[in-house]
């Protein structure tokens, strides 16, 4: 028999995160007849030391007795409820003053209904200049330009998301950075899980619902913490508000806005393009683009609509397209800032105009760029909806 040293593994599928790298002796089974063969090989073996990333996230914001949790402009359900679970980790493990806030409105049907219903204790803000308590940004990173510390010299102490592009230049005392999640409110539910603090009916149907919206026609996939952290707040969600949050009244200006919308929707074979005549607020634009993606044979889909002074852009994909964070931010390029997911992301033209529609200059430019991005800038144009069936049925 002989015998053979080894150093059996492979640098490239080797992953250290948080714990110590040792080595240990594992041996293989020799072959049978007078050329066997006893293998003694070297082999990675990782300590079980490392800590709960909740451990680590308390550690890093310890010294601190103030903070304010930050949301994007506009906050959804997932900033929502990410932020409403870390303030009651924050007040519960370290017993300091937690303010969550974020800026511009709630406008969606369903954001707004789950406001009223589950009564987070969220504050809308213009500014934080005055407030000099240590930040926390949740589902946006320090380089997104709709959120309110991006007008600030400051600096957040930690960072919470599951968007991509919140790994560029990232910067803080904490970071917890999950493109692989479907939701940051999966990352803020699992702190709360290794903490042992349960939460109560309606954080924890917040949360459930902050999930759902994040993997709603699968935009995202469930990653198996994704599937843990459902299984652990359906126990104490309530059923019944996450139907009435999901159907929530919609304001008659609503059906107008998207009437127009489909009606000024354009084919250039598989993508989509819509510049909303009018929006009165700002997440028709992305409930269109849902809508849209929805649409047979339709991979790719580009809304715009004037918000105030600026353009926002919503973008959507179908699974087997093309990246749609990559898509928005070819599109934009220099002209504003975009950002988000695989198979959503958005975007933002400030100060375009002061209100009214789309200039027929910058509508006519970014037509161009989406066209040229998506691959289809030799396609000839078709309305979704005739001119002719418009006219006959007006």
């Amino acid at each position: 028999m002989r015998i053979q040293l080894c150093n059996e593994y492979s640098a490239a599928g080797l992953v250290i995160r948080g714990g110590t790298l040792k080595w240990g002796l594992a041996l293989s089974a020799p072959s049978q007849g007078a050329g066997s063969l006893l293998r003694i090989c070297q082999v990675p073996v990782v300590s079980s030391n490392r800590k709960l990333q909740s451990e680590r996230f308390l550690e890093a914001i310890a010294d601190h007795d103030r903070f304010l949790i930050l949301m994007h402009d506009n906050p959804d359900p997932d900033a929502i409820a990410t932020g409403w679970a870390l303030q009651c980790l924050i007040e519960e493990k370290l017993n300091a003053r937690v303010r969550l806030i974020g800026g511009g409105a709630i406008v969606r049907a369903e954001n707004r209904q789950m406001v009223d219903l589950l009564g987070p204790p969220i504050q809308l803000v213009m500014s934080i200049d005055h407030d000099t308590s240590a930040v926390i940004l949740v589902d946006c990173g320090s380089s997104s330009s709709n959120q309110l510390l991006s007008a600030t010299s400051r600096q957040p102490i930690a960072v919470i998301d599951h968007h991509i592009d919140s790994c560029q230049g990232a910067q803080a005392a904490f970071l917890d950075i999950r493109p692989d999640v479907a939701a940051t409110a999966t990352i803020a539910a699992s702190y709360l899980r290794e903490q042992n603090v349960l939460p109560g009916a309606k954080l924890a149907t917040a949360l459930l619902y902050a999930i759902r919206t994040e993997t709603r026609g699968s935009e995202s996939s469930h990653s198996a913490l994704d599937q843990e952290i459902i299984v652990w707040l359906t126990e104490s969600a309530e059923a019944e508000l996450l139907a009435e949050i999901e159907n929530a009244p919609l304001s008659l200006s609503w059906y107008s806005d998207l009437v127009l919308a489909m009606q000024s929707t354009i084919l250039f074979r598989d993508t989509a393009i819509c510049f909303l005549p009018k929006a009165e607020g700002a997440e028709i634009v992305g409930e269109v683009a849902d809508l849209l993606v929805r649409g047979n044979g339709i991979r790719r889909v580009l809304c715009a609509a004037v918000v105030g002074k600026d353009l926002l852009i919503s973008v959507r994909t179908a699974k087997d397209a093309e990246d749609a964070c990559a898509l928005v931010i070819e599109t934009i390029g220099s002209m504003g800032s975009g950002g988000g997911h695989g198979r959503r992301a958005g975007g933002k033209i400030p100060n375009v105009l002061r209100g009214g529609r789309v200039s027929s200059t910058l509508e006519k430019d970014l037509r161009h760029r989406w066209l040229r991005a998506c691959g289809v800038a030799d396609q000839l144009p078709e309305p979704l909806i005739s001119r002719r069936d418009i006219v006959e049925n007006l």
